[in-house]
């Protein structure tokens, strides 16, 4: 799982690889008809020459096109004139590398990042241009922002890296609230494939990174609860589930405690049971037990 808010503006494309088709047309980029997309080696470093590493790598695969062609994702902070030089080494190695057309897209938290990602990179001198290369770019000011949860819910994966792309705009709250809000719909209508909504819910804390932005989506997933009981979705689902949980791991904590308490001693093989057990009856009848059991064993009686 991604570890940093960098990481996850990229790695959320290795989660639904097939984010990239339904997300460059909303930036006014043609993405084509295409059969598979499969992530390949970052690595672009040669034998002894400098590291160089890209964000993330995939193939595409088009029909009627033999071998598709290379798409590279670039996870980009801030302005970096030496970025230049490494993208486009990145092209003309992986172009050397896959003999295949290799396309570069950069993706951007920022408007002025992605406004200066976005402008040309010319290669030579004022009497010969040998190169130019033009980075695809995705970012604030580019996408158009999602503030309707039935929007969010027809596509999770786009509304979270909307969500991801905006997480310093001023309107960052309505964002999420929205988002929050989309993953109750049913999973049919999203076009998030089988993504767990558990794994989306942590790559936007994670790419959200440290501040109110976070604090408010933690506390949005704190209370959060399903808009639809008994509507059987995947969220509702997810949600009964860790509830029951934290009701379950509540009790055996307070088992445990009580024994403790008591100066009953508790052996290991009776903490690993108690601890493990997740049907709250058979943890109620434990509980009562505890209350007045002389070895810890008692709690297993008639079982």
């Amino acid at each position: 799982m991604v570890s940093s808010p960098h990481e996850a503006l990229h790695r959320i494309f290795r989660v639904d690889p097939g984010l990239f088709a339904r997300l460059l047309p909303r930036a006014g980029i043609g993405f084509p008809e295409h059969t598979a997309i499969e992530p390949l080696d970052t690595d672009l470093t040669e034998i002894r020459p400098l590291e160089r590493r890209v964000d993330s790598v995939f193939r595409v695969h088009v029909p009627g096109e033999e071998g598709g062609f290379v798409l590279a994702v670039e996870s980009q902070g801030k302005p970096d004139p030496d970025k230049h030089n490494s993208w486009t080494y990145y092209l003309a190695h992986m172009y050397a590398k896959y003999r295949l057309p290799p396309f570069l897209l950069v993706v951007c938290k920022d408007k002025a990042t992605a406004s200066w990602a976005a402008e040309p990179i010319r290669v030579g001198r004022g009497f010969h241009t040998s190169m130019v290369v033009f980075p695809l770019v995705l970012g604030p000011g580019i996408l158009p922002v999602i503030t309707e949860p039935d929007e969010a819910a027809r596509d999770l994966g786009v509304a979270v890296f909307s969500a991801l792309a905006y997480a310093s705009d001023p309107g960052l709250t309505a964002i999420l609230d929205a988002l929050a809000s989309g993953v109750a719909d049913d999973a049919k209508k999203s076009g998030s494939g089988d993504v767990d909504r558990v794994d989306w819910a942590e790559i936007v804390e994670i790419g959200l990174g440290e501040g109110p932005g976070r604090d408010y989506w933690r506390n949005l997933m704190a209370t959060y609860t399903p808009n639809f009981p008994g509507s059987n979705s995947i969220v509702e689902e997810s949600w009964l589930e860790g509830r029951a949980k934290g009701k379950a791991e509540g009790k055996a904590e307070t088992i445990l405690h009580i024994l403790e308490v008591r100066g009953v001693e508790v052996p290991e093989s009776v903490r690993e049971r108690v601890t493990a057990c997740t049907d709250l009856d058979v943890l109620g009848t434990w509980l009562d037990r505890s209350l007045s059991a002389e070895r810890a064993e008692e709690l297993f009686a008639e079982e």
